[in-house]
């Protein structure tokens, strides 16, 4: 999707699980009768009543939200004190396609997936699959078309830029660019955050390779080949960074998302020297998506959930974590935006574009279809 950042200051998922004996849904009490289909909370008499209805239900399931990844700790933790109910987290270090696996696996169970933030790419693909619920929360009016789908399967929540993150006490030459990655001194250094055929964060770090090397939204066959090139000089190592292998050392250079790196930084701060530079020749942005599972087993905590995320609380939570929020914009130009949040940002320079849906499409297949030839 062309999407704008229009008034943003810019800066800065399960594994496939084992099917076990099946239960029950939550979705086959009276108070979640109509939540299944709503398509609003006003299809359920108003905010009040989805309340009423999600702590009938009592609990959420969501999947792979590690807790320093845009936030996602203290969000969970205001939503269950806000509402009260009981969120069952499954595997927080799951990829998008891991998600999409779980709701096709699981689905019937009550530990079954009731929502999703998945990579956009991957969004798409699971609306195209009929696995998601339409639904539009209350501020669905300030998010921009170009960030939404039109009838609310998935919804842009938050973005960021793929930077470069390093050990400034490993690394004494910082990397700024794709092209200094190449250079010998990084041999066995460079990695990214998982495999870009099921990993969103990993995808985006290709899309940003290839934009460095010749290759465009149309192309993004020089982002594989860099990886390629990289992986046959020794420095691109097929380690799936984390804040853990930060901190071992394990992967003193990574290519992820810049929210995350701030998160590491943060996390690791006293003992890993962790800086980060969003590259100058390949600069890449673009925003997760929220969704409901369509056979979510609680479908009214699944909708009070995304009720949640795209309200000022919520989207403020996400700025705290060093990631854009899609409603910030419009929270800028009412007056609810947390300022010093705001002006923590690290300023990026320059016209950010966003690929079309065509052009994610065309980019998804070649990934899968050429990552692991490419890679050996």
């Amino acid at each position: 999707m062309k999407r704008s950042f229009v008034g943003l200051v810019a800066g800065t998922a399960v594994l496939a699980l084992t099917i076990t004996a099946c239960g029950s849904s939550s979705s086959d009490t009276p108070a979640a009768a109509g939540a299944a289909t709503a398509t609003s909370a006003a299809d359920l008499g108003g905010m009040d009543k989805l309340v009423e209805a999600a702590k009938a239900e009592g609990e959420l399931n969501v999947i792979a939200l590690p807790h320093d990844w845009a936030n996602y700790g203290e969000i969970l933790d205001a939503f269950k004190k806000k509402y009260g109910l009981k969120v069952n987290e499954a595997n927080p270090e799951g990829s998008s396609q891991d998600e999409i696996n779980a709701v096709k696996q699981l689905k019937g169970q009550t530990r079954a997936p009731d929502v999703v933030d998945l990579g956009g790419a991957f969004a798409i693909s699971a609306a195209k699959d009929g696995l998601l619920a339409p639904y539009k929360v209350a501020t669905f009016g300030d998010i921009a078309d170009t960030q939404k789908d039109p009838e609310g399967n998935w919804v842009n929540d938050y973005g960021g830029f793929i930077s470069i993150g390093y050990d400034a006490s490993k690394v004494t030459v910082p990397p700024t660019s794709f092209a200094d990655l190449k250079k010998p001194e990084y041999k066995g250094k460079v990695a990214l955050n998982g495999d870009p055929t099921k990993a969103g964060a990993a995808y985006a770090g290709v899309y940003a390779a290839a934009l460095a090397n010749g290759g465009s939204f149309d192309d993004i066959k020089p982002g594989v080949q860099y990886f390629a090139d990289l992986k046959k000089s020794g420095n691109f190592i097929p380690v799936q960074a984390s804040a853990a292998t930060v901190e071992s050392g394990q992967t003193p250079i990574t290519l992820d998302w810049d929210y995350l790196q701030a998160g590491y930084s943060a996390k690791l701060k006293g003992k890993v020297d962790w800086k980060i530079a969003v590259p100058t020749d390949g600069v890449y942005s673009n925003y997760y998506s929220q969704g409901i599972s369509k056979s979510a087993p609680h479908p009214a905590a699944a909708r009070l959930w995304q009720e949640f995320l795209f309200s000022d609380e919520g989207q403020n939570l996400y700025l705290k974590g060093l990631s854009r929020p899609v409603r910030l914009p419009k929270m800028t130009e009412a007056g609810t935006v947390d300022k010093a949040l705001l002006a923590a940002l690290p300023v990026v320079s320059g016209d950010v574009k966003f690929p079309t849906t065509a052009q994610d499409d065309a980019a998804k297949k070649i990934i899968a279809d050429e990552w692991a030839k490419a890679l050996g």
